[in-house]
């Protein structure tokens, strides 16, 4: 009889085993996956060097690579005295805890090297200087659009949001970040009125120190709204200046790479802090140009993305989940908010950000729907957000035993769907947020919404 092959997951939890028992000597214990899924097992014995011929090493090298063979590292099991900067790998940020220190015991964690996915698992975290601690975190207006499945209406009700806000005197800001299929531009711009550069030029020049002079945002002409308020956008790309060269493409493929530190003593560039430049040197363009900005629109990408990760979990300070009440749905959403089990601080302070919306919602022939799909991201949350596992028994307050409660992360925003909206095509018909049925399907969502955001900006008097 063949023996079962080793498989990806089984291989992951055998080597997360070996890495607990080899923690029992006392050493923190590392555990890093190469892009192929490969395990390696590190162990940090700077405070006290392991000899490389120690038996007990060469014993768990065999047993390692045997137990997880096909998904064997290189060199399954290193030591940090061995390797060349071992801090790149004992003392990065991107280190995951899979099991803290104990008495005797070393820490067991995970480092990924994948292409994306990686943001999902890290720590929320300020860029704001020690100097501006007192100052509101850039967060605080920066408002999350994310779907985790594509052709929501999540575009449409960005625009119908900013429209909204605008009406009511707000200066806004959209950024769209679905890099590989920008939506949101064309439904705020026409090709006439783009800026030469876009958030993808950004980053490509940002990185080699060339970002200084981009022309990344433009005063929206294509939607209709009155009074003081404005909407400005920043489009994925640019629109080049007649005969001159522009490629999208290219510039796309480079954008989501971590970059290593410019020179000695600097900080390394990874893609969520080069992706938060961006978005705040277009804010600094809006302020240059009018004033700044009093709320933050980010139009994200679908699925599970590194944009996604970023947006959702460091740049925002209110997220917006856009669903519609299906298995597939649900079950995407579950998959990516358990990923934040692993870090219950960070999960507490995520799902206090969250709201979900209830996209292109059927209300007609039963008055029962939204109150399925409040209940079914009710179970979604109990299973993934709530009920962590070091809560105890300390019940969380906002988790409450009604779930038909309103001001809940689980109580869905109601967004109607209308057959018009499908295929619109704002350059002919220009007045379209103003027609009723639009007005009448996003009423609830843009009042909601409103309801959660920070009052707007005062005005400096001289």
């Amino acid at each position: 009889m063949i023996a079962e092959p080793t498989r990806f997951d089984e291989a992951w939890q055998t080597a997360l085993d070996h890495a607990g028992r080899a923690a029992k000597g006392g050493r923190d214990v590392v555990l890093a996956r190469d892009l192929l899924g490969r395990v390696s097992l590190l162990i940090d014995d700077r405070a006290d060097r392991l000899p490389a011929d120690a038996a007990e090493l060469a014993s768990l090298r065999d047993d390692f690579a045997a137990a997880t063979r096909p998904f064997t590292g290189l060199d399954p099991v290193q030591t940090a005295s061995a390797l060349f900067a071992p801090e790149l790998f004992f003392d990065v940020q991107e280190l995951t805890e899979v099991a803290p220190r104990a008495k005797g015991i070393g820490r067991v964690a995970v480092l990924e090297r994948t292409v994306v996915g990686t943001d999902w698992l890290q720590d929320s975290e300020s860029s704001t200087d020690a100097d501006d601690q007192a100052a509101e975190p850039p967060q605080e207006r920066r408002v999350a659009l994310y779907g985790f499945k594509g052709g929501v209406g999540r575009s449409t009700a960005t625009t119908v949001l900013a429209r909204h806000l605008a009406d009511r005197g707000r200066c806004v800001l959209v950024v769209d970040l679905d890099l590989e299929s920008p939506g949101v531009s064309h439904l705020l711009a026409d090709p006439a009125g783009m800026p030469r550069h876009g958030i993808v030029d950004h980053l490509v020049e940002s990185a080699v120190g060339n970002a200084e002079g981009l022309e990344l945002v433009t005063r929206t002409s294509v939607l209709p709204y009155s009074g003081n308020g404005e909407v400005w956008l920043a489009p994925a790309g640019g629109q080049p200046l007649e005969n001159q060269p522009y490629d999208y493409l290219a510039k796309l493929n480079r954008i989501y790479s971590d970059l290593p530190a410019p020179g000695p003593g600097g900080a390394p560039r990874p893609f969520a802090v080069r992706l938060e430049d961006a978005i705040a040197a277009c804010e600094d363009q809006v302020a240059e140009l009018s004033r700044r900005p009093d709320v933050v629109l980010l139009d994200s990408r679908a699925g599970v993305h590194d944009i996604a990760a970023v947006v959702l979990t460091r740049l925002s300070g209110l997220a917006l989940l856009f669903a519609v009440d299906n298995p597939s749905t649900w079950e995407g959403y579950r998959m990516l908010l358990s990923e934040w089990q692993r870090r219950p601080k960070h999960a507490r302070e995520l799902r206090e950000r969250i709201r979900i919306v209830a996209a292109m919602f059927h209300s007609a022939g039963d008055i029962g729907r939204l109150s399925t799909l409040r209940k079914h991201a009710y179970e979604m949350f109990t299973e993934t957000l709530y009920n962590l596992p070091d809560d105890g028994d300390d019940a969380e307050p906002f988790l409450a035993p009604d779930w038909e409660e309103d001001d809940r992360p689980y109580a869905p925003i109601p967004i109607l769907f209308g057959n018009d909206l499908v295929g619109l095509d704002p350059l002919r018909s220009r007045a379209w947020p103003e027609l009723p049925f639009v007005e009448a399907a996003y009423r609830t969502f843009v009042a909601s919404v409103e309801r959660l955001l920070p009052p707007p900006h005062q005005e400096e008097t001289a």
